[in-house]
């Protein structure tokens, strides 16, 4: 391998990086060409493009099959299906969720008025800590937002203890943990209902997409009459709504990736083990572990820099980022030192030590199907030439 250079190197001496196009984290799955060919072939005979057509509703029922649930409701992506599933399930006030997490799992509450209380993380899990969301409960809490982060489970069992206990409403966000499980029940049948992301960088994409899974037949209704506006047939509005509609042409995307999954999440898990024998024996690194037994994904591929670990995140960052490896700093400052919540909670992180430890020495790096093999050495030379 070539010497270690940062960024700014490159810039001065006019260096090639490692490789010639960009390897990053977030590259698209994508199935077969051909066949989503044959279904826009389809779409543009039968001219339905939107509104409930045959692509979405069949996406829906495979889906809902898939994860052993009675509905899935296909939303036009996953931040509006949060949205929508805040509201039906009646959050208000306060709701806990984590500061390690996507913005997006704060702003759908901050959006519509609800006041998002960070609570800590289990520093080995790096999901929410049962113990830090009962000190966050306040008269105002009514529910609680668990994030099955990387696709791990969340703790659901102590989570709905809790919830019972408060008599607190318990959704998801699984937008890290299509295909997964936990206890022998499948991520979409946990707490009211699941809440996904199907958004291009994650394991299973409609190229842009979401969806709300529940148990609760009542709860999928209305899920249903939200994202269409609140229409029940036509000229017939009987609850305030949005526009959650899923296209077919997204549709379409999905069925034929569903087809594919498999492919990618073995491309995934053989790449994790490629990781672990290159990192082996570094001991100021620590590789994010997968259970087999939660069926995972093994989309996102997470390294922790241990104490004692000679260079700083950043600059390890910059060196990947010199050979044109795009690893990412997730979910880094974490949500709580963002704006509006930096300015509006400016010591919330008095009370989330380990969140903030954790968004300062995690790095995520590529993966997926069309991960060059070199690449994977590439890394493991430069972490163990800057630890």
């Amino acid at each position: 391998m070539k010497s270690i250079r940062t960024a700014s190197d490159l810039a001065i001496h006019g260096a090639p990086p490692a490789f010639a196009e960009i390897v990053h984290v977030g590259r698209p799955n994508m199935g077969s060409r051909a066949r989503f060919g044959e279904l826009v072939a389809r779409i543009f005979e039968n001219r339905w493009v939107t509104n409930h057509g045959p692509y979405v509703l069949e996406l829906e029922e495979r889906l809902a099959e898939r994860m052993g649930v009675r509905h899935c409701v296909c939303i036009c992506n996953g931040t509006l299906a949060l949205e929508i599933a805040i509201r039906a399930v009646g959050l208000s006030g306060e709701v806990i969720v984590p500061s390690y997490t996507f913005i997006a799992t704060a702003h759908a509450l901050s959006w519509q008025g609800i006041t998002p209380v960070f609570a800590d993380i289990d520093p080995v899990t790096h999901n929410l800590d049962p113990a830090a969301v009962r000190r966050m409960i306040t008269p105002r809490t009514s529910g609680i937002i668990g994030v099955h982060l990387w696709g791990r489970p969340a703790p659901h069992a102590e989570l709905a203890e809790i919830a019972r206990e408060h008599r607190l409403q318990l959704i998801y966000d699984a937008a890290h943990a299509f295909g997964g499980s936990l206890d022998g029940i499948r991520i979409g049948g946990l707490g009211r209902c699941e809440v996904f992301s199907f958004h291009a960088t994650k394991v299973y994409n409609t190229f842009e997409g979401g969806a709300v899974a529940t148990n609760d037949d009542e709860l999928a209704q209305t899920v249903r009459l939200m994202r269409n506006f609140g229409f029940s047939g036509y000229d017939n509005v009987i609850y305030p709504g949005t526009n959650g509609k899923m296209t077919e042409i997204c549709a379409a995307m999905g069925l034929v990736n569903l087809e594919c999954l498999p492919q990618f999440v073995a491309a995934n898990r053989a790449n994790h083990q490629r990781y672990q024998r290159a990192f082996d024996g570094i001991a100021q690194l620590a590789l994010l572990d997968y259970d087999p037994a939660h069926s995972p994904n093994y989309q996102y591929i997470v390294i922790e820099l241990l104490p004692g670990y000679a260079t700083p995140r950043d600059q390890v960052v910059a060196a990947l980022n010199a050979e044109n490896i795009l690893a990412r700093k997730y979910f880094w400052p974490g949500c709580h030192r963002m704006q509006p919540y930096r300015g509006l909670y400016p010591h919330a992180g008095l009370m989330l030590p380990h969140t903030q430890a954790l968004a300062d020495r995690v790095i995520v790096l590529p993966n997926g199907p069309e991960l060059p093999e070199a690449c994977i050495g590439t890394i493991a030379d430069i972490v163990r030439l800057l630890a």
